[in-house]
């Protein structure tokens, strides 16, 4: 259960990094609020992970996933330019995760 709670942790972090530039410097009501809810759910699903998990492994499980999603996210909504080398570096990061799990 930690590992599913982390996983999905990390994507509400995605989901706030984002919500945090859409926010416009918390000026626009929706992404600051999207922001504040995903934050608080995704630091407490990291806090119950960590109950399980070591901290280590779940924290960088924890930002692998957020910042891959968030970048992907930027390149598919064209607010960050593709390069195969960002794409393979993105693999790279999710191999990491990956292998964690693995070890763990």
């Amino acid at each position: 259960m930690s590992w599913l709670v982390l996983v999905l942790s990390g994507v509400l972090e995605a989901m706030w990094a984002t919500a945090l530039s859409k926010s416009h410097g918390f000026t626009r009501l929706a992404p600051s609020i999207t922001f504040f809810v995903a934050l608080a759910a995704s630091m407490a699903g990291l806090g119950y992970a960590m109950r399980e998990l070591p901290v280590g492994t779940s924290y960088a499980i924890w930002v692998g996933i957020g910042a891959t999603l968030t970048v992907a996210y930027a390149m598919v909504t064209g607010a960050e330019a593709v390069s195969l080398i960002k794409v393979l570096l993105l693999v790279g990061i999710i191999g990491c995760v990956a292998g964690l799990k693995v070890v763990h």
